[in-house]
């Protein structure tokens, strides 16, 4: 999304006024808080797992605009998970940019240390925007060369999808190019044959709509085109009140059409108006995380290359970049949050060091945070509560505000933690622990599952630490399909580690993996056979690691690397 779209997108949302006829009853239209305050209650039940916390809304549309802007240094803090990047070869000019910016490619390296993957947006080949539509001949062309570009880079493993389109409902030529459903066909089979590896995403409209939806994958299903992953945008204010009928309705004409569930990304999240309010961004993270989204990114709106506002153009971090760091710093499983009206959140527990990290917001006044399920925690707790301000990209902000440490008794398995003087526009985080804290205080045991994963998959067992494992580590034929699991890790200290390794061999023979970290020469660690899969023993080995941030991949296949021998799968990692 650019700026030159305002009067579209702002036109469409005043034919949609259900969506801002928030259920508290009057607000104004646009307005990202509520007219008064209540005193509000959300509830975290730490027992009821959502899903593994894989930081669903740490994306960014055009969000990194080099290989040091913003800088892995920067960006690991916020553990993001992936990106939209311009074509390869891009001639874009984005929201007034005198160059073009942010070449998939050219970052490409960038995401990789930071453990971020990326989509290629293909149609952001032509400089301006909407699309000026210079043929077939033109397109197909563009897209040959897209793709030699990319098969070109066989060390660059983090391109997670092409996407063949942007908006297409708005900025597709049907009196040019034909329908949109055809000209999508045509393209698929097109970079299919070209490269029937990577994943294809689509459709990708500016809004969602049943009944393009439903046309969109009929049409795809007929001519064996539909997308691996199914991508629309939600940019209007306050939309998140409406994502989970979208993915209802997108679900039911999956199943009505027989298509197998796709993955949902939203590459493009929140309002032009509303981009830069931190508890804007909350609320999409809570219902993205609710609802079942894969990934999603922040919209670009204004500059490119400041992770759209996380950053100030000084590279400064602003009042958002503290929510997605709190975000960011989220382990083992996110759990049920219950909203009340305009107060929500997002929460996760860390079932080996005992964390409960909350981030919310959402409404003015005295407001509570109930958290639930602490009967192991024993009969008192530390709780810390941060704020970040509702201020704007071009703000500073160097640190969060401690509001408060303190320690309170648990009853009947649960505290109730007043938070006075709310500011609607602002988030907060609330961080319990046992008291006395977790047992280090650096974290030691990284699950595989909230890593960076990339062609493989992950599986719930009661036999896994944290209730999940990463499986299915099989690919080895080349950068597209290479199988691994990144682990991003953070030491106090720069000295060697003994790390231990917590994983499955159901082969009856030795297994392997490489293992490389931060850029070093690969070895091999061997996996003796355990009872079957999905029943876990463990090996040690021995890392020299830098202080701070290190990312250790476990690799079945992987660049540099001949390939592993059998299949192993992975539960977590411990440092000691």
């Amino acid at each position: 999304m650019q700026t030159t779209r305002r009067f579209p997108r702002f036109r469409r949302a005043a034919t949609r006024a259900g969506v801002i006829a928030f259920a508290l009853g009057a607000v104004i239209a646009g307005s990202a808080v509520p007219s008064q305050a209540a005193g509000l209650t959300l509830t975290v039940n730490i027992a009821d797992v959502v899903r593994p916390a894989t930081q669903v809304a740490s994306g960014g549309l055009y969000g990194v605009g080099s290989d040091s802007q913003p800088t892995t240094a920067m960006l690991l803090p916020l553990n993001p998970t992936s990106f939209t990047q311009p074509a390869p070869g891009t001639t874009h000019l984005g929201n007034g940019a005198t160059e073009p910016c942010c070449d998939s490619l050219d970052v490409g390296d960038n995401l990789i240390r930071a453990g971020a993957q990326q989509f290629i947006r293909m149609p952001d080949i032509y400089p301006s925007f909407p699309y000026q539509w210079q043929g077939w001949a033109d397109w197909e062309s563009k897209v040959r060369a897209q793709v030699q570009a990319r098969l070109a880079e066989t060390d660059m493993t983090n391109i997670r999808g092409w996407e063949l389109w942007n908006e297409p409902d708005w900025t597709w030529n049907s009196s040019a190019a034909g329908s949109f459903n055809e000209g999508w066909a045509r393209t698929y089979k097109l970079v299919d044959s070209l490269d029937p590896v990577t994943p294809i995403v689509g459709p990708s409209d500016s809004y969602y709509n049943h009944n393009r939806m439903v046309s969109f994958l009929t049409h795809a299903k007929n001519t064996n085109t539909v997308p691996d992953v199914i991508v629309w945008h939600e940019l209007g204010d306050m939309d998140w009140n409406n994502f989970d009928e979208h993915v209802a309705d997108y679900r039911a004409i999956e199943d009505s059409l027989g298509i197998a569930d796709r993955p949902i990304a939203i590459n493009e999240y929140n309002s032009y108006n509303q981009m830069d309010i931190p508890s804007v961004a909350l609320h999409w993270m809570s219902v993205l995380e609710r609802h079942g989204a894969r990934e999603a990114h922040r919209a670009y709106w204004f500059e490119a290359g400041t992770f759209d506002g996380l950053f100030t153009l000084q590279n400064q971090p602003t009042a958002s970049y503290w929510l997605y760091r709190w975000y960011g710093a989220m382990t083992g499983n996110i759990v049920e949050t219950t909203p009340q009206s305009w107060l929500d959140g997002v929460a996760s527990y860390d079932s080996t060091r005992k964390i409960v990290n909350t981030v919310f917001g959402g409404d003015y006044g005295n407001n509570t945070v109930r958290v639930e399920g602490l009967g192991s925690f024993g009969s008192q707790v530390r709780v810390q509560l941060l704020s970040t301000p509702g201020s704007g990209r071009h703000t500073a902000v160097s640190a969060p505000t401690t509001i408060s440490t303190t320690t309170m008794n648990v009853s009947n398995g649960a505290i109730s933690v007043p938070v006075n003087n709310m500011d609607a526009e602002a988030a907060y985080q609330l961080v319990v622990t046992p008291v006395g804290g977790p047992t280090t205080s650096w974290q030691q045991v990284y699950e595989a599952e909230n890593q960076t994963v990339v062609n493989a998959n992950t599986f719930g067992s009661g036999n896994a630490s944290n209730g999940y494992y990463v499986g299915q580590i099989d690919g080895s034929a080349d950068m597209r399909s290479q199988s691994f699991v990144d682990f991003t890790v953070n030491v106090p200290t720069a000295r060697s580690y003994t790390m231990t390794i917590r994983y499955a061999n159901g082969t009856g023979a030795n297994s392997t993996h490489g293992l490389a970290y931060n850029g070093s020469a690969w070895f091999t660690v061997t996996y003796p056979p355990t009872a079957g899969w999905g029943q876990f023993s463990t090996v040690n080995v021995t890392v020299n690691l830098k202080a701070g941030y290190n990312v250790i991949r476990l690799a079945k296949g992987s660049p540099y690397f001949s390939g592993g021998t059998g299949y192993a799968e992975l539960d977590n990692i411990r440092l000691t």
